[in-house]
């Protein structure tokens, strides 16, 4: 059976898709790689629409699956024929080349605030890679248990380097396979594959407009990162940074006190949901602090958002009643 992709501008990529296979495995298998993250049925990036064509879909979470008739995960979408499909993405963002597997090894690991830990890879020199480390910041990697085919996907906090480090900051999520593994046996020394870079959450380094970030729960990492690239650049456009929690304690503060004198033109709103008394910032909700900048901000800015599913749909939600162009919306959830 056949099944084509139709991007947001237009472009068609078919190709053959065997009986049981699931469309984004048939497109990867093809040499063509949509976004996608979890190929689980959970995170809800590989999201596209049926336009024609008959089709099942496997175990998912349904709050992953997007709205509208025909909505489905391309990691979960099995055709029963051919198959016409529309992604939400553009003909750019569709890799066709081979996403690179290294292997790494855990340099370091410790606490990373409330229920996460802060991670630090070092990648084993490869033939064809190198011992480099080479992404766009907001990208992310998917990390394999050793010994097993589960794999997880995780954004990098830190920047692109020469030696082959790679930061994360995971969050310890209870039963969770890789958080199991990571909690309880998980050591300094032991090795791992590393798949990636992946993802198309980067800054848009051409538009002249003031950016707001906003990150929630491990979702600051890629944040973090991108904040990092602009200093690192000297980027001069107006930047403010709303960082939401559920309690201080889950806050990281240490990296954007480094930020807040690197990036002088850098605002931040630190938002708490649940405060203990005595709390100094924004009592509220991510979503209500980006309502709160909104108001105030002479011009839409261009607006990137990353964390858990829900605080990333009350940000968006802020954001379309706000006027933003859906343009200068650019998300990504995170693994909840």
């Amino acid at each position: 059976m056949t099944v084509t992709l139709v991007t947001r501008d237009e472009a068609r990529l078919a190709f053959s898709c065997a009986e049981g296979q699931n469309v984004l495995a048939a497109a990867e298998a093809a040499g063509l790689y949509p976004p996608a993250m979890c190929h689980e049925g959970s995170c809800g990036l590989c999201q596209a629409h049926v336009l024609e064509g008959g089709y099942e879909m496997g175990p998912h979470t349904a709050s992953a699956l997007p709205a509208g008739p025909g909505g489905v995960l391309l990691c979960r979408c099995l055709p029963q024929g051919d198959l016409t499909v529309q992604l939400p993405c553009t003909d750019a963002q569709v890799g066709r080349h081979q996403i690179p597997v290294r292997e790494a090894v855990i340099e370091a690991m410790g606490p990373a605030g409330a229920g996460a830990v802060a991670l630090t890879l070092r990648l084993k020199p490869d033939a064809a890679a190198g011992v480099g480390a080479d992404f766009v910041p907001g990208q992310y990697m998917e990390l394999a248990i050793p010994g097993t085919d589960i794999r997880r996907a995780y954004s990098l906090a830190n920047l692109p380097n020469w030696d082959g480090r790679l930061d994360f900051i995971i969050r310890l999520l209870p039963g969770g396979a890789f958080s199991t593994w990571l909690g309880e046996r998980a050591a300094v020394g032991d090795a791992l594959t590393v798949r990636g870079p992946l993802g198309h959450f980067v800054l848009d380094e051409s538009s002249p407009r003031p950016r707001c970030l906003v990150g929630g729960g491990c979702g600051m990492a890629p944040i973090l990162s991108m904040l990092r690239h602009m200093a690192e650049f000297q980027d001069s456009t107006p930047v403010h940074l709303i960082y939401g929690a559920n309690r201080e304690d889950e806050l990281l503060t240490v990296e954007l006190d480094e930020l807040r004198a690197t990036l002088p033109q850098l605002g931040v709103t630190l938002s708490v949901w649940h405060p203990a008394p005595g709390w100094a910032g924004f009592t509220g909700t991510a979503a209500q602090a980006l309502e709160v900048h909104l108001a105030e901000a002479a011009e839409s800015p261009d607006i990137y958002v990353c964390g858990p599913p829900k605080m990333l749909d009350a940000v968006i939600a802020v954001a379309r009643e706000r006027a933003v162009p859906e343009a200068q919306i650019y998300a990504e959830r995170v693994q909840s």
